[in-house]
């Protein structure tokens, strides 16, 4: 059965609460959460305060995905207001490492996410750190966007890196991801898929969530 992340960037913001309780009883495994400030990527969504009330309505653990500059001044504003993973990009930090193991230092996991462009050799040092891999297979910045098929080969090639490590990171993959592709992408070797248009976008979305779950 597949693992899910529901992405709330596709949802109905004025209807949190309810798209939120769609998901959860749809059997969603995680609620990601896409931080955006308008430097790092070019769109802007929400900050702690949003994340602290949406903590009281739900039980699902907090994937938070912090598509921001210098995340390492806001890591105890996060932990504060509920996650349970937070995931960085190499690109926005100075001190990769440092900010990890701030991170980890909470008690939470870590996690860090690679851009299209930005080769799987910048986690090397690092593998026996970090708690997620997220394999962002659009640009980030925007919901909706098409999956960018060459990264197939990124997913394959971090599954094989994870088993012969013999880690039990989680790898995450996000963009693009459709009932129509989501079994070839769990296929390649991923554990747990982001979902946000194809998901909240529904006609129903309590039966497509429970569909992702079938697969």
């Amino acid at each position: 059965m597949a693992k899910i992340a529901p992405s709330l960037l596709s949802a109905d913001f004025a209807d949190l609460k309810n798209e939120i309780k769609k998901v959860e009883e749809g059997g969603a495994d995680y609620l990601h959460l896409d931080v955006m400030d308008g430097i790092y990527v070019p769109n802007i969504t929400f900050g702690p305060p949003v994340i602290k009330r949406l903590r009281r309505v739900t039980r699902l653990p907090f994937d938070v995905h912090l598509m921001i500059d210098r995340p390492e001044r806001y890591i105890e504003n996060f932990v504060e207001a509920g996650a349970d993973i937070i995931t960085i990009h190499q690109e926005a930090t100075i001190h990769l490492h440092r900010t990890i193991q701030q991170i980890k230092s909470y008690g939470i996991k870590a996690g860090v996410s690679l851009n299209p462009g930005t080769a799987i050799s910048n986690l090397e040092y690092i593998l026996g750190d970090i708690d997620l891999i997220l394999v962002m297979t659009v640009n980030p910045g925007f919901g909706g966007q098409s999956f960018i098929e060459s990264m197939g080969k990124k997913i394959r090639d971090l599954r094989k890196i994870i088993d012969q490590e013999k880690s039990d990171i989680i790898l995450e993959v996000d963009g693009g991801v459709k009932l129509e592709n989501a079994e070839k992408i769990l296929k390649w070797g991923a554990d747990l898929l982001v979902v946000g248009s194809d998901i909240f976008n529904a006609e129903d979305v309590l039966e497509r969530t429970k569909k992702f779950k079938s697969l």
